[in-house]
């Protein structure tokens, strides 16, 4: 049986990782092991990232509802239960979009959630 070298194969996997670390600072990007490494981390990181990234902004949502409900005389968790009491399903996204955007409606659930509430 002949044998197989893999050098095209090595070549192709090595141009892979360079080209994922291109822009890394020194021999980040030159190299090819210190270049696999760094690539993989930069992967846990990203993907850690993306987690975070959704917690954060959830963070974000109740703030401004939290804020835009103080307003009206009434807390965030107050709010979110007479929500669930009256059976409205909104999302914390469109509720803070809400009460950026649109104060009327907003409003309007406010008095909902209160009168479910008492």
């Amino acid at each position: 049986m002949a044998r197989v070298k893999g050098a095209m194969n090595t070549r192709k996997r090595h141009k892979r990782i360079l080209k994922l670390a291109k822009g890394y600072r020194g021999a980040k990007s030159k190299q090819f092991r210190t270049a696999k490494q760094a690539v993989m981390k930069s992967g846990v990181y990203s993907y850690t990232g993306r987690k975070l990234k959704k917690r954060d902004f959830r963070r974000l949502w109740i703030a401004r509802i939290n804020a835009a409900t103080r307003a009206h005389g009434l807390s965030y968790s107050k709010f979110m239960y007479g929500l669930k009491l009256a059976e409205v399903n909104v999302n914390r996204k469109m509720l803070a979009e809400m009460a950026v955007n649109d104060m009327d409606s907003f409003a309007g659930l406010v008095e909902t959630a209160k009168a479910k509430i008492q």
